[in-house]
């Protein structure tokens, strides 16, 4: 092996870490992969218990980025791959809107009375503009204060844990971008002609039959094979840096610690912690920027069910204030091989912080708790489940708070003056709501730095519309693609010819 080919030490093996961590090992590179649990892929693993098997979130697998696309097929054989049907719903007021909305299913669902109050208040919010500086003052100047109360507040609110009025707008610049209610119901009235430029949603998604855990085991052992060094239930303690550069890698395990001497870092654990971890320590400002960055936490409660209380959706949105549950899986319309012959799982998610209540009560209490609300949603039956099982996912979603922006670039300006061959990847990595395909793209650019390119790794998933849309185009990392294959927990609004409305997300990450 070239004596210069670059040592490079990948902290966690999550989608984006095993990523690098393969695509340096396929050119030969040597890598050290670190990975603090005894699983691999993050929020993108696959628990399994007593048989029943659990995707954290649900990923659905689609890409508009043809690079990432071809790296699927490579890690995993297609034919362990199959296509899924998508469909989701929103639950709100005791009934199921259509999701995309659609206009006939809304006017029923909401009422005519209600549906002109809409209209009403969103004529009113063309003369009486909100402040637009909030996430709310944003969706509502673009909705209306009724439809925004109905389809945003709620929802959002419970992914996280703050009144949207405090959150910023360039959150929902982000996700919502230029869509409106004029525009959603100008599609709507257009005629079939001129409607050839109105991208729709996917109809389906590909998945791994038992989950997206099968991506990331497969993954793990491919850079294995090629020589690669993956140490599970290791942590990084400390990234070294001297010179202006990163030197080495502090571990620790149950038993002891080490040290690895290397070239290069990539880093996909949350980048608060990459800048404590710094020895020598990062600046005074750059430390604060770190603890200011702060995370959303997660959990499920899987409920086993007999197969007459499944439904077709992958999941459903629950914008219903009076339970605390925000979306509920249906882990057997994901794939039959997750569920066992005559019933389903329906996994109910919190979105939490830890130390919380909910994140603090017992396995029982939860699972108790899980019954009681859906059985108040109207879904199953309390006394016909089955058994329930938990599971916890600390730092699942990085927050964007108002003053999030200027901690990163804080961040961002110190790694670059003192350990710029340190390279943060993936969602929490780099404290950006990336989903799986644009946390894979990261890694992929990064590797290719690593060697020798010279990519702008931030600019991939920048101002770039968050749907999962069929436009006839492919794209490249040059034209910034646009979608991943992840959906959670925010999601797009419609952009469906026959739609009239909106998607009522979280408006959220």
């Amino acid at each position: 092996m070239d004596l210069k080919t670059p040592h490079t030490v990948v902290i966690g093996a999550g989608p984006a870490g095993l990523t690098a961590a393969y695509e340096l090992s396929k050119a030969g590179a040597p890598v050290t992969v670190l990975e603090a649990s005894d699983v691999v892929g993050g929020i993108s693993q696959t628990v399994e218990r007593d048989g029943w098997r659990f995707d954290i979130g649900g990923h659905r697998f689609f890409t508009k980025v043809p690079e990432v696309e071809a790296l699927w097929h490579e890690i995993l054989p297609s034919d362990e791959f199959l296509m899924r049907p998508r469909m989701s719903r929103i639950f709100y007021n005791g009934k199921l809107f259509d999701y995309p909305i659609k206009a006939g299913n809304a006017l029923r669902n909401l009422g005519p009375l209600e549906a002109v109050r809409c209209v009403l208040s969103y004529l009113w919010v063309r003369v009486h503009r909100p402040d637009q500086d909030s996430y709310e003052g944003w969706v509502a100047s673009r909705f209306g204060w009724r439809l925004y109360r109905h389809f945003f507040k709620s929802y959002t609110e419970k992914v996280w844990g703050m009144p949207a009025s405090e959150m910023p707008a360039d959150w929902a610049a982000q996700r919502i971008k230029n869509l409106s209610l004029m525009t959603a119901v100008v599609r709507a009235l257009l005629p079939a002609s001129n409607k050839k430029d109105v991208a729709s949603l996917i109809e389906e998604f590909q998945y791994p039959k038992l989950g997206p855990g099968m991506m990331w085991e497969s993954c793990r052992d491919k850079v294995q094979e090629l020589g690669g060094e993956v140490r599970m239930n290791t942590w990084a303690s400390a990234v070294h840096h001297r010179g202006g550069r990163a030197v080495a890698v502090s571990t620790g395990t149950a038993t002891g610690t080490s040290r690895i001497d290397c070239d290069a870092v990539v880093s996909s654990m949350p980048l608060s912690q990459l800048v404590l971890a710094m020895e020598p320590p990062a600046s005074a400002e750059a430390r604060s920027a770190a603890a200011s960055l702060r995370y959303r936490d997660f959990l499920t409660v899987a409920l086993v069910v007999p197969e007459r209380f499944s439904f077709p959706d992958n999941w459903i949105y629950i914008h219903s204030p009076e339970v605390k549950v925000g979306r509920i899986q249906n882990f057997g319309s994901w794939s039959p091989f997750l569920v066992k012959d005559g019933r389903t799982c329906l996994g109910m998610e919190y979105f939490v912080n830890e130390g919380d209540e909910l994140w603090e009560a017992t396995d029982d209490e939860l699972i108790a708790r899980g019954k009681r609300e859906i059985a108040h949603l109207g879904l199953v039956d309390a006394a016909a489940v089955e058994v329930g099982y938990v599971v916890r996912m600390p730092k699942a979603y990085p927050i964007y708070d108002v003053e999030y922006a200027g901690h990163v670039a804080t961040i961002r300006a110190w790694l670059a003056e003192h350990a710029p061959n340190v390279h943060p990847v993936g969602r929490n990595g780099m404290h950006k709501y990336n989903n799986q395909d644009h946390s894979m793209l990261t890694a992929l650019l990064s590797a290719k730095n690593i060697l020798g390119a010279s990519h702008d790794v931030w600019e991939v998933n920048v101002e770039e519309d968050y749907h999962e849309e069929q436009t006839g185009k492919s794209g490249g990392p040059a034209a910034r693609p646009s979608r991943t294959g992840r959906d959670a927990p925010f999601h797009p609004l419609p952009t469906r010819p026959n739609d009239l409305l909106v998607d009522a997300d979280e408006g959220v990450a």
